[in-house]
């Protein structure tokens, strides 16, 4: 992808602004730590849906070179989805029109608004925004030189970055502070010397709740010691506060011999869409979770902390994630994301980690990311 100086200078030609379009059983195990890195999901892996033919006529699907049903995604299967024409949906919204950014390796277009700037390829989930590193559902696809989008993407991606207002910090000011593990639960193993990953969960709990309380903000942890706490606790403390946003904190592992490195944050998957990440687990394109209520929110509070804790640490962007399994996503009833804070796997990210300065720093940069 651009660097970011490229991007912003194809963002002063796009329209600023952005108006309303026409009306026109039991949850998955919780999340263990110390499996294979949270990588993205192969591409090629992710079944395409039925294509449902444009408003305007556009050549066959085999003609254009539009995906045909493939195999059916986790029962039940998704139902057949629109494509949009990019080129419309800009104009309905009264945003920029999609500019030619370069044609190799592949056709990368940018389209902005006064919010910022997209980035994306045809055939590629990979995107950018604002120059962070986020992931679509389906692959861009072009025909007769316009791009086409699934609906899900431009509901669930485009409309909340480039048209939403931006993300409102809540009315009660009530946030619940989640230091992943605890107890018998540890986490994974730091290779520097053996540390469990619940130690450095905990401690950049403890900085960073006073720092959120001086910008205004009720605070409460999930746990304040080395304690058991289930996920089904975790999420009902938010729901008993009725607390405006939960961020729970994590450390990552890519497993014995890896280097791997760098920030990710995740969010709940929308219903109808597959997941970046499954690590395995059964990923139902249909479910609709309660978090799915809050899918716009989740998305901007991620890059809103995301960018934050980049800038504050010059950690590597390994993305804004989503993924069904994560157990303390699933039930929440508020906006609310999961940070893997870097990788106890990586000697070199291992020793930052470790270092006390450098959770504060994460901490900090946190606690900016709210004010």
């Amino acid at each position: 992808m651009f660097r970011l100086s490229r991007i912003l200078l194809v963002a002063a030609i796009f329209l600023p602004g952005c108006a309303a379009p026409p009306t026109n059983n039991a949850p998955p195990p919780p999340d263990a730590r110390g499996q294979p890195s949270l990588n993205w999901v192969d591409p090629d892996a992710i079944p395409k849906p039925a294509i449902a033919p444009p408003a305007k006529p556009v050549p066959s699907a085999a003609k254009a070179g539009l995906p045909a049903a493939a195999r059916p995604p986790v029962p039940p299967a998704a139902p057949t989805a629109t494509w949009i024409s990019l080129s419309r949906w800009a104009a309905q919204h009264k945003i920029g029109v999609p500019h030619l950014l370069t044609d190799l390796p592949v056709a990368t277009y940018a389209l902005g608004s006064s919010s910022g700037v997209l980035v994306l390829g045809i055939g590629s989930l990979a995107a950018t925004w604002n120059g962070i590193q986020i992931s679509l559902g389906f692959e861009p696809q072009l025909v007769d030189g316009e791009i086409f989008l699934h609906e899900l993407d431009l509901q669930k991606n485009l409309e909340p970055l480039l048209c939403d207002p931006p993300l409102t910090l809540g009315t009660n000011r009530i946030i619940v502070i989640d230091p992943g593990h605890g107890g018998s639960n540890t986490g994974t193993r730091s290779v520097v010397d053996g540390r469990f990953e619940k130690e450095f969960t905990l401690d950049w709990g403890k900085r960073l709740a006073p720092l959120l309380a001086a910008n205004g903000w009720e605070v409460h942890l999930t746990r304040t010691s080395d304690a058991d706490v289930s996920l089904a606790e975790r999420v009902a403390l938010a729901d008993a506060l009725h607390a405006d946003m939960f961020i729970s904190l994590h450390f990552n592992s890519g497993g014995s011999g890896t280097r791997q490195a760098g920030l990710e944050t995740y969010c709940l998957t929308p219903a109808g869409m597959p997941s970046t990440l499954t690590r395995g687990y059964e990923d139902n394109w249909s479910e609709d979770l309660p978090d799915n209520a809050f899918d716009e929110q989740n998305l901007q509070l991620a890059l809103r902390v995301h960018r934050a804790l980049l800038r504050g640490t010059g950690a590597e962007d390994r993305g804004v994630r989503r993924a069904r399994f994560i157990g303390v996503l699933r039930g929440q009833n508020r906006p609310a994301i999961l940070i893997e804070g870097g990788y106890l796997s990586n000697p070199v990210e291992a020793r930052l980690i470790e270092s006390p300065e450098y959770r504060q720093k994460l901490a900090e940069s946190l606690a900016g990311a709210l004010k």
